[in-house]
C-alpha cells in the first residue's frame, strides 16, 4: 500500500492583472504559470489548518493562464471557476467533494483570452433548448475578452453546457476589462468593457444579443479595469480605472418615466450653480418591457502616480433584513500601493480611506487587489508573483499585513534539503531568487504549515543550481561565471528558531556570536550581499545615497518573527551575507554539489568543447581550487557525491557519465575509474540527471531517451578506468528529466525511486534486484504533481518531533520528496508505505 499526501505547494501569481479571484467560499483562485492554483488565505481568528497554503493545483491549459473567476451565484458559496489562457480557451471546472475537475472547455477565439467575468441569473429572456419547468430557471452567462479583437458571450441554461451565442467585434480595438451586471429587479444585463480607445463601451441584452448602448468618455489613456456594485437603493455605480492614473465612478439611476426614443439619448442637465451635468439614458429589458436608466459621471478619484490595473467594489454583506452594499472602493496600481476609497458621511465625497503597499525594493507595483468576501482583509498581486495581504485589527483600528503564501514566478531549477534533519528546504530559479522554506509551528494551526521564511539571495542573474555545505550555508551559481557563498546572519537564525520552534542556544552553540553578522544589504546597483554588523547604522539611523541621490543604498533592519515575514521583510531583511565568490570557469554555472561532510565542493559551466567542460573541486575550509577533473566532452548536467562521499558523479549532456572515486595519494583528492562513451553508452539522448542508493552500492542516470538505467558501483579494488554495464534498467512514457534514490530501504527491503518526467508527472518505483520481477510501480503522482518538465527531485529524511499530531497525513511518513520544475511550483510530499 502506499499513500502520498501533498504537505506544501510554492508557486507565484501570474504577472497579469485579471488573474486572481476572492470567493465567497473563502478561497483564492490565481493562474501559476498554466495552471489554476485554490489559496486558502489566512483570515481574522482563523482555525483553518491550511490557512495560508494553496490547496491544490487544476493542471488542463496549454499555456500560461491570463485571468481567473469564481463562477458567481446568487446565495450559495461558488463551486465553479473560469479560467482564460494564452492557450486561446477558457475551461470550466467544477468542485468535486474536495477536488477540481475540468467539466467544459470553451474554444472559438483566435487570440489569446486577456479577461473574462459572468454572471446568474434567474429568468433571462432566452429561449432555453431544454424543457420549461415550474421551477425558476437559472442562466449563467460567461463573457471573455481576447486579443483577436472580439468579445465572445457564453449561455448556460440550468445544469446544460455552456454555448457560444454571440461574437462582438471590436475592430481593431481591444477589451482590456469586462463586467457583468442584473439591475436589482430586472432581468436585464449590462455588459461594460474598458477599452484601449480610452472610452468604456456598455452593451445592454435585447432578445438574447448584446446591443451597443452607448460609450462613456473622459478617460485620457487605455482602460484597464471597470466593476460593477449595486446600491442599497438600487442604483448602479461603476468604476473604471487607466493608464491615466485616474478613477471615475459612474452612476446609473433607473428613470421612473422612460422617454421616446431613450435607448441612446444625450442632454445637458441643469444642475445647481453653473456646473453642467451630462446625463446618458439607456434602455434595458425587464421581462417584455424596458426600463430607462440615467448615467451621470459621480466622481473621479485622484490619488496614484501609475498606471491602475484593477478596481475592485466591496462585497455585498448579508444583514437580517437583505444584503446591504458598503460603498468601499478598493484601487491597485503600478505605483505599489493599494487605496481603499469611501464615502465621506459629513460631505458626501469619496475620500482615501487608507493606502498599503511597498516602501523601496525592485518590485514593479500591483497587477490587481482583492476584498476578503466580509471586507476586513485585502490582497494585492503584483509584477514578481508574490500575494500582499493586509487584515484590519479591531482593535488597533489599522490595517495590518498578514502571512501570505506564495513562491517563484518563473521556473525553479535545483532544490536543496537541510543535510541536518531536512527541517528546511533552498529553492533557486530564473526569477533570480533562492528561496528558504520552512515549516511554521503555532499553537493556532491544527500541524505546522510551511511557508517561505527567507530569501536569502536576489540576484540579478537566472540562478541555476546549488549546493548546501552545512545547516547554515549554501553555495548558489547562476548565468555568471561566478560561484557564491552564503552564510546565515544571527537575525535570521533566532528568526527561524522563534518560527519552527527550534532551540536558539544549540543552534547558535557552535557559532562565534560576536563574529556573526547581524543581517545583510545589497549595495546600489550591485549584486553581493553585503553584511551588515551590529554596531553599523540601520535603515532607521541612516541611508546612504549616491551622489545625485538617484540610487539610496537599501539597508537592513533587524526584526523579530514569531511567524514567517511578508513580502517586504522577504526582500529587504532576510538576506544572507555573502562571504565569498569562487572564480574559475569559463560559462555559465550549470552544476554544483558538495560531499556530505561539506568539505570538497564540486562545479561545472555551460560547455561546447571539452576543454570547457571541466569539472572543478574545490576545498571548502580556505576556498582553493583542488583541481579540474576531466571527462565529460559537453555541458555537465547533474553532479551526485555517493552518501559516503568516497565517489563523485557527473551526467552530460554528451549522452555520457563519468564517476570519479576519493584518492589519497594522487594530486587531485579524485580520479576517474569508469565511464561510458558515446558508443557503449546504454543512453541515446542527453542524460539529465543521476543519484546514488544510500548504500553506495549502485547509482541511477535518467535520460530524454525515457530510460532510468541502474549501474553498479565498481569495486574498490579498481584502480585503472573500466567500462561499466548496465545492471538494470525501466523505461517510461515519456523524457526522464530527474531521478532521486530515499536515504533508506523501503519496509520490504527495497529500493524506492522517484522519477519526474518531462509531462511533469511523477512516479514512485521500487526496485530489489534479487527478485525475479525486480521492478515494481508503486504509484503515479497525477493529479499533484507538476504540469510542466520536472526539473529536480530530493529525498530528504523526515523531520520527527513533538509537534507533529497524530493524524493520517502528520504521521511520522517513511519519506519526504520534495520536487521543482518549470511550472514555477516547489512541492513536498508525504510518503506513506506498508509492505509493497
Amino acid at each position: 500500500m502506499v499513500d502520498v499526501i501533498t504537505k506544501y505547494i510554492s508557486a507565484g501569481c501570474n504577472s497579469t492583472p485579471h488573474v486572481a479571484d476572492w470567493g465567497k467560499n473563502g478561497c483564492i483562485c490565481f493562474g501559476s504559470c498554466n495552471s489554476v492554483a485554490v489559496y486558502q488565505p489566512q483570515v481574522p481568528q482563523s482555525q483553518i489548518k491550511d490557512a495560508g497554503s494553496i490547496l491544490s493545483t487544476l493542471k488542463s491549459h496549454k499555456n500560461r493562464v491570463n485571468c481567473v473567476k469564481w463562477m458567481k451565484t446568487r446565495k450559495a458559496a461558488e463551486w465553479e471557476i473560469i479560467s482564460g489562457s494564452v492557450d486561446k480557451t477558457a475551461i470550466l471546472w467544477t468542485q468535486v467533494g474536495n477536488q477540481f475537475q475540468r467539466s467544459q472547455i470553451l474554444a472559438g477565439h483566435d487570440g489569446a483570452i486577456t479577461t473574462l467575468d459572468n454572471i446568474e441569473i434567474e429568468d433571462l429572456d432566452f429561449e432555453p433548448k431544454s424543457e420549461v419547468t415550474e421551477s425558476p430557471s437559472i442562466h449563467n452567462l460567461i463573457v471573455t475578452s481576447s486579443v483577436d479583437s472580439t468579445i465572445k458571450i457564453w449561455h448556460r441554461f440550468n445544469s446544460e453546457e455552456f454555448h457560444d451565442i454571440q461574437t462582438i467585434p471590436l475592430n481593431t480595438g481591444f477589451a482590456l476589462d469586462v463586467a457583468l451586471v442584473s439591475p436589482e429587479n430586472s432581468s436585464g444585463v449590462i455588459l461594460a468593457c474598458g477599452c484601449d480607445n480610452q472610452k468604456v463601451n456598455l452593451y445592454v441584452l435585447q432578445q438574447g444579443q448584446f446591443v451597443s448602448a452607448v460609450s462613456l468618455s473622459g478617460h485620457d489613456d487605455w482602460v484597464s479595469g471597470v466593476d460593477f456594485c449595486v446600491e442599497d437603493n438600487g442604483d448602479l455605480l461603476l468604476a473604471s480605472c487607466g493608464q491615466d492614473f485616474i478613477v471615475r465612478i459612474w452612476r446609473i439611476s433607473q428613470k421612473t418615466t422612460p422617454e421616446e426614443n431613450s435607448n441612446i439619448i444625450i442632454r445637458d442637465k441643469p444642475a445647481t450653480g453653473s456646473i453642467q451635468m451630462k446625463e446618458t439614458l439607456i434602455d434595458v429589458q425587464n421581462k417584455g418591457s424596458s426600463l430607462c436608466f440615467a448615467i451621470t459621471l459621480e466622481s473621479v478619484l485622484l490619488g496614484h502616480d501609475g498606471w491602475i490595473y484593477s478596481v475592485r467594489w466591496h462585497p455585498p454583506i448579508e444583514k437580517e433584513n437583505g444584503w446591504h452594499q458598503p460603498l468601499r472602493l478598493l484601487t491597485a496600481s503600478m505605483d505599489k500601493t493599494m487605496i481603499l476609497w469611501s464615502v465621506d458621511k459629513d460631505s458626501g465625497v469619496w475620500v482615501e480611506e487608507v493606502r498599503v503597499g511597498e516602501v523601496g525594493g525592485n518590485t514593479l507595483g500591483f497587477y490587481g487587489g482583492l476584498f476578503s468576501p466580509c471586507g476586513d482583509s485585502i490582497l494585492a498581486h503584483g509584477y514578481q508573483g508574490a500575494l500582499h495581504q493586509w487584515t484590519f485589527n479591531k482593535e488597533k483600528l489599522c490595517w495590518e499585513p498578514a502571512v501570505t503564501g506564495g513562491g517563484h514566478f518563473k521556473a525553479v531549477d535545483d532544490i536543496a534539503w537541510d543535510p541536518v534533519d531536512g527541517s528546511y528546504l533552498l529553492s533557486v530559479g530564473l526569477d533570480q531568487t533562492c528561496r528558504f522554506h520552512a515549516p511554521w509551528v503555532t499553537d493556532t494551526l491544527q500541524r505546522p504549515t510551511w511557508y517561505e521564511v527567507a530569501r536569502p539571495q536576489v540576484h540579478g542573474y537566472d540562478i541555476q543550481c546549488l549546493a548546501v555545505l552545512h545547516r547554515y550555508k549554501f553555495v548558489s551559481g547562476a548565468d555568471e561565471k561566478v560561484l557564491r557563498v552564503f552564510n546565515a546572519p544571527k537575525n535570521f537564525i533566532e528568526n527561524f528558531c522563534n518560527i519552527s520552534k527550534l532551540d536558539i542556544e544549540v543552534e547558535l552553540k557552535n557559532k562565534e556570536i560576536s563574529s556573526v553578522p547581524q543581517g545583510a544589504s545589497v549595495p546600489a546597483l550591485g549584486l553581493s550581499n553585503k553584511a551588515v554588523y551590529c554596531n553599523e547604522k540601520t535603515a532607521e539611523e541612516e541611508i546612504e545615497a549616491h551622489p545625485n541621490e538617484q540610487y539610496p543604498e537599501v539597508y537592513f533592519s533587524p526584526v523579530t518573527l514569531h511567524e514567517p515575514p511578508t513580502e517586504e521583510h522577504l526582500l529587504q531583511n532576510t538576506l544572507w551575507p555573502e562571504t565569498q565568490k569562487l572564480y574559475g570557469h569559463g560559462y555559465e554555472i550549470f552544476a554544483v554539489t558538495a560531499d556530505p561532510r561539506g568539505e570538497i565542493l564540486a562545479s561545472a559551466c555551460k560547455a561546447s568543447k571539452s576543454e570547457f567542460a571541466g569539472i572543478i573541486l574545490w576545498n571548502c575550509s580556505n576556498w582553493k581550487q583542488l583541481g579540474v577533473l576531466e571527462g565529460p566532452s559537453l555541458t555537465v548536467t547533474q553532479l551526485a557525491f555517493s552518501y559516503d562521499g568516497q565517489h563523485l558523479l557527473s551526467v552530460s549532456r554528451d549522452r555520457t557519465w563519468t564517476l570519479f572515486r576519493h584518492a589519497v595519494d594522487h594530486d587531485i583528492p579524485f580520479k576517474k575509474i569508469a565511464s561510458v562513451d558515446k558508443k557503449t553508452s546504454a543512453h541515446s539522448r542527453i542524460i539529465w540527471s543521476c543519484c546514488w542508493s544510500h548504500d553506495n552500492a549502485y547509482f541511477a542516470t535518467a535520460s530524454r531517451d525515457k530510460k532510468v538505467i541502474l549501474w553498479n558501483c565498481p569495486p574498490h579494488s579498481t584502480n585503472d578506468v573500466i567500462s561499466v554495464q548496465p545492471k538494470d534498467n525501466f523505461i517510461f512514457s515519456d523524457s526522464v528529466t530527474a531521478v532521486d534514490m530515499a536515504p533508506t530501504f523501503t519496509p520490504d527491503n527495497k529500493y524506492l525511486l522517484s522519477i519526474g518526467l518531462d509531462s511533469g508527472i511523477i512516479e514512485l518505483l521500487s526496485w530489489s534486484p534479487d527478485q525475479p520481477t525486480p521492478w515494481q510501480h508503486l504509484k503515479v503522482l497525477d493529479l499533484i504533481s507538476h504540469h510542466l518538465t520536472v526539473k529536480r527531485l530530493k529525498f530528504s529524511r523526515v523531520i520527527k518531533d513533538h509537534h507533529q499530531q497524530q493524524n493520517k497525513d502528520d504521521d511520522n511518513p517513511q519519506f519526504m520528496l520534495a520536487s521543482c520544475g518549470n511550472d514555477f511550483s516547489v512541492r513536498i510530499f508525504n510518503i506513506f508505505l506498508g509492505q509493497c
